[in-house]
């Protein structure tokens, strides 16, 4: 095991890496690009979804010997959505936009993303978060009802509903858009 530092205010102390933290950073170099890619579909946004995923990150680094490798990845799942609809519930918390960004490059674009991912992208945008969130985890993850109803805290009955109108919707806006239905 090798020593790591830990910047803590006002002093830095010694840790050593457990297998705990080898077992949590494995994890994450598997899933991250994955997980990434969900965070994204949920808040719309690169740079949220970055947030969000490190926010869920660090959450499941303090409950992993609760949670374990195995129920990492729901535990996870769950923090992903419970923070995207939780920051779309609480607008004075967003970050306020302005016209020039000052210390940033630009970015350069994504070469995977098809303008029909990028219509998609907006279309889901444009969702409210309950139906985003239940849209993603039905068609995106492929979820269960049950799973998606438990993730979310609500009912099956709910989860089928929000998923139906957001699929309605999406493919009103893709139409409206000129976008493959």
């Amino acid at each position: 095991m090798q020593p790591f530092c830990v910047l803590v205010p006002f002093y830095t102390c010694e840790v050593a890496v457990t297998d705990r933290d080898d077992e949590f950073s494995a994890f994450v170099a598997a899933r991250s690009s994955s997980l990434l890619r969900t965070a994204r579909l949920l808040t719309s946004d690169l740079a949220a979804a970055e947030d969000l995923l490190q926010t869920a990150l660090a959450k499941l680094y303090v409950a992993w010997r609760r949670v374990g490798k195995d129920g990492a990845e729901r535990y996870l799942r769950r923090c992903l959505v419970t923070g995207a609809v939780d920051a779309s519930r609480r607008p004075w918390r967003r970050e306020r936009t302005t016209e020039h960004v000052p210390d940033r490059s630009h970015e350069s674009p994504d070469v995977t993303a098809l303008p029909d991912r990028l219509l998609l992208l907006d279309a889901l945008r444009q969702l409210p978060s309950q139906q985003r969130a239940a849209v993603v985890l039905r068609y995106y993850l492929d979820v269960p009802i049950v799973e998606a109803a438990a993730l979310l805290h609500c009912s099956e009955g709910t989860v089928k509903s929000n998923a139906s109108r957001g699929l309605v919707q999406l493919r009103q806006v893709l139409h409206e858009t000129g976008g493959a239905v």
